[in-house]
């Protein structure tokens, strides 16, 4: 029996599956796909996630990127230096993903990829996992299958509010290397995004309040094609996206919800790596500590979630909902202020927090609306 089973080999399951194998707890990784798999994502790395880990990202960095141009409606470009320790990474998450694997398998944690979790069932005090490859056990438990895995589902928790986003990747010869792009005039509620890859482009598209639109495909690649892309080299992909949507329950009996399947994806920017591996780190810790007897370990987990993100997410979703109503105005008086674009980029490096700056870029924004203020 083990420790603790880790169902999803993502950068949530991965960094689990790693803190609580260097702590001497034993793990099994279970992953559907075999490794390293495809996974549709933009690849936008926060640099803060090297604080929680004692080894070298840079075998697993494509590019670094210092610069950010943001557009509306392709025109009236705005160009920032991030001004920031360390630039924005850029990683293929094919490369990326299976690198935490293999880091999390140094420690001994044990990996088992091509093999798919078919359901799960409660033992007096262990979880049983079935596979099509016969029965796991392990004494805890850790959902980390993302946005569309069923592991949270089995463990009683409800289904929970999804938009949509799309990635299209395409490749090309002459790439950009120096800049990562943001439009935000061509998508009602959201925004366009394009960060540079080692041979071609990763562009994502998300919405972020209002009913999902229709045509997010359509429109990513629009701003593809206006972008002097050849879309048909280009391998498109929708997907769900997991908002943050309000501080929720994160565990149930000997067991922990992490990475998307938790809901911690950034409702104002769809960051979604960094919080994912937040919260692989943190649930390793409660498992640790719940394995040595500490009964409040799991609830615990989920306090900390709330308090140390979820508080900060509620100023993301507040700012989102002003913003995206009005994002001709916030275009204005937001992004185009030197001072607002330094920000959001300490805010994607993991710098500032929106506590730091929503109260202020609120009242910006709010005052632009009343005739006389601002």
């Amino acid at each position: 029996m083990f420790d603790c089973i880790v169902v999803g080999a993502g950068p949530a399951g991965a960094s689990a599956a790693y803190h609580l194998a260097k702590r001497g707890r034993s793990v099994l990784l279970l992953e559907k796909q075999s490794l390293p798999r495809y996974k549709p994502c933009s690849g936008g790395v926060s640099p803060a996630i090297a604080q929680w880990f004692d080894f070298d990202f840079a075998p697993a960095i494509e590019r670094k990127i210092e610069n950010i141009c943001y557009t509306w409606k392709l025109g009236d470009p705005v160009n920032a230096k991030l001004q920031t320790a360390e630039p924005m990474w850029m990683v293929n998450r094919n490369v990326f993903d299976h690198y935490l694997v293999q880091q999390a398998q140094k420690q001994g944690a044990e990996l088992r990829d091509n093999t798919e979790a078919t359901g799960i069932e409660f033992k007096s005090d262990h979880w049983q996992v079935n596979t099509a490859d016969g029965a796991v056990t392990g004494r805890y438990l850790i959902a980390a299958d993302g946005a569309k895995g069923p592991t949270a589902k089995w463990l009683g928790f409800k289904a929970p509010k999804q938009r949509s986003g799309a990635v299209l990747e395409v490749a090309a010869s002459n790439v950009d290397a120096v800049n990562a792009f943001f439009e935000f005039g061509m998508v009602k509620n959201g925004y366009v995004w394009r960060f540079p890859k080692a041979d071609g482009y990763a562009l994502g598209i998300a919405t972020f309040r209002g009913n999902d639109p229709n045509d997010l495909s359509k429109t990513l690649l629009e701003y593809a094609q206006k972008s002097g892309m050849d879309v048909k080299t280009g391998q498109l992909t929708t997907h769900p996206l997991s908002l943050w949507d309000g501080d929720q329950t994160l565990h149930t009996q000997n067991a922990l919800l992490a990475g998307e399947a938790a809901c911690v994806v950034d409702p104002f920017t769809a960051e979604g790596i960094r919080p994912a591996i937040f919260t692989g780190v943190k649930a390793a810790g409660a498992i640790d500590e719940a394995l040595a007897g500490n009964t409040n370990a799991l609830q615990g987990y989920t306090d900390l979630i709330s308090k140390e993100w979820g508080a900060d997410m509620v100023w993301a979703q507040r700012l989102a909902g002003v913003f995206y109503r009005i994002p001709n105005i916030g275009y204005k008086v937001g992004i185009k202020r030197p001072s607002a674009t330094e920000r959001i980029g300490q805010i994607l490096c993991g710098e500032l927090r929106y506590a730091d700056v929503a109260n202020r870029a609120l009242k910006r924004l709010s005052s632009s609306l009343i005739p006389g203020m601002g």
